[in-house]
């Protein structure tokens, strides 16, 4: 069993940085593909980004390229997620995902984390 906790969420103004971090459980965290996902109140869960297990691939939605960079630290069982340039569209609460299979764009992710909030105020 996998278990990830998401951390560094918070309370930020517009055109601000925040990194998020997934702590992950796992003796074979080191071969999962990770994600970001993010979802608010009322629409589906959207993807962010997505990175291979040894980092070498790095998939990101549209909306955030340039913008968000998403990485890992194999050594500490971490990924995290470094968001620039924030707007009031990112806000949402942003879920931690991992497989043991390659990384994906779609919601086919085995294991998530609880969530961490983002609010980016205008």
């Amino acid at each position: 069993q996998v278990q990830l906790v998401e951390s560094g969420g918070g309370l930020v103004q517009v055109g601000s940085s925040l990194r998020l971090s997934c702590a992950a459980s796992g003796r074979t965290f080191s071969s999962y593909a990770m994600a970001w996902f993010r979802q608010v109140p009322g629409k589906e869960r959207e993807f962010v980004a997505a990175i291979s297990w040894s980092g070498g691939s790095t998939f990101y939605a549209d909306s955030v390229k340039g913008l968000f960079t998403i990485s890992r630290d194999n050594a500490e069982n971490t990924v995290y997620l470094q968001m620039n340039s924030l707007k009031p569209e990112d806000t949402a609460v942003y879920y931690c995902a991992a497989r043991a299979g390659g990384a994906s764009r779609y919601p086919e992710y085995t294991y998530w984390g609880q969530g961490t909030q983002v609010t980016v105020s205008l």
